[in-house]
């Protein structure tokens, strides 16, 4: 079987994807003309030659100077419909995506501006592409706790737009047992938790994660292999794990993509994923994960359907849509060997 014709047609879901992580340089640039913001680039081949990072760090100084041309609720929502074009000719059936409001509150823009935007484009992209959706809000973890609280306190107004909370942001030295609090009332209030862990941080971030903060999804969580008890945990406990296999190179968490653990999460019986994360600034979506690792790992047509049907067993869908996907999942593979056949 054509291994990239497999990964063209199957249906995915994506359920590790910063919104603003997907501003590419054009509309970086449009939208600095439009709404009047001063960027240190001129064109789009300067935007591009900052995309080299040494460390998450690196990438967040420029992911949070990109964040200042998104001002009005119009950009929000030309940013995130841009996204769902682009995944749905990518066969994206599903996304859940994170948003930072911390980011924009912080620069005078309000919460509601921001997830009107996004939110609207959501239902848009539903109704013409048939694309359905989550929205994660994630507290910003090199901010205070306390801060966090503001963003959750907003959130508690609009529940049903907002159907979880995550934590991004740097991860050294910012343990996610810091946000049990503002995690523990997120619960309380109804909302989905997820988290950022094992990025960077060490496996005791991922446990933290589980245990402080209960997550039901582990973002990343490359490092929960420093701790083999750890991983026949979340292997008996059925815990997802979104990795972003572009984004691990480029943030030098890998060496190479053929050092990756993705092949040994597959391999340990993890319900691991492939994810995009911040597509713009890693050099791939969805689709070109898929493909970066397919090849460094030598994955197999039915590794590939593996970490499709993940993608939806993954997802804060409910079981009758779970299934739905997976049997369309099955259909597509019977479709392209059928083509295969035929030629």
């Amino acid at each position: 079987m054509n291994i990239d014709a497999l990964i063209d047609a199957i249906p995915k879901a994506e359920l590790h994807l910063h919104i603003e992580g997907t501003l590419e340089p054009e509309m970086m640039l449009a939208l600095a003309a439009r709404n009047g913001v001063e960027l240190p680039y001129k064109d789009v081949a300067e935007v591009r030659l900052a995309y080299e990072f040494d460390c998450l760090q690196d990438f967040l100084d420029l992911y949070y100077n990109g964040m200042s041309v998104l001002i009005e609720e119009r950009d929000f929502y030309d940013l995130t419909y841009a996204y769902l074009e682009k995944v749905h000719e990518q066969g994206v059936t599903h996304t859940e995506i994170f948003f930072d409001p911390q980011g924009h509150t912080c620069r005078g823009v309000s919460f509601e501006t921001v997830l009107g935007g996004i939110s609207t484009a959501l239902e848009t992209a539903e109704k013409e592409m048939g694309i359905t959706s989550k929205l994660i809000m994630c507290f910003l973890r090199h901010l205070p706790e306390d801060e966090a609280f503001d963003s959750l306190h907003c959130a508690c107004k609009h529940k049903s737009l907002v159907h979880g909370v995550g934590l991004d942001s740097s991860e050294k030295g910012y343990p996610p047992g810091l946000f049990s609090r503002v995690f523990a009332e997120a619960r309380k209030q109804g909302f989905i938790p997820v988290a950022h862990a094992g990025e960077e941080g060490p496996a005791e971030y991922v446990e933290q994660a589980l245990d402080d903060l209960q997550v039901q999804r582990v973002d990343h969580g490359n490092r929960a292999f420093e701790n083999p008890a750890l991983i026949k945990r979340m292997v008996n406990e059925r815990t997802p794990m979104t990795m972003c296999p572009l984004s691990n190179l480029r943030l030098k968490g890998v060496a190479s993509l053929e050092l990756h653990p993705l092949k040994k999460a597959l391999q340990a019986g993890l319900v691991v994923t492939v994810n995009s994360d911040d597509p713009s600034y890693f050099g791939g979506y969805v689709a070109e994960n898929y493909k970066a690792i397919q090849q460094a790992l030598n994955l197999q047509a039915g590794d590939i359907i593996t970490l499709a049907k993940n993608s939806f067993s993954a997802a804060f869908i409910d079981d009758k849509h779970k299934q739905a996907a997976h049997d369309a999942i099955d259909k597509v593979v019977s479709e392209v060997k059928s083509k295969l056949k035929s030629k």
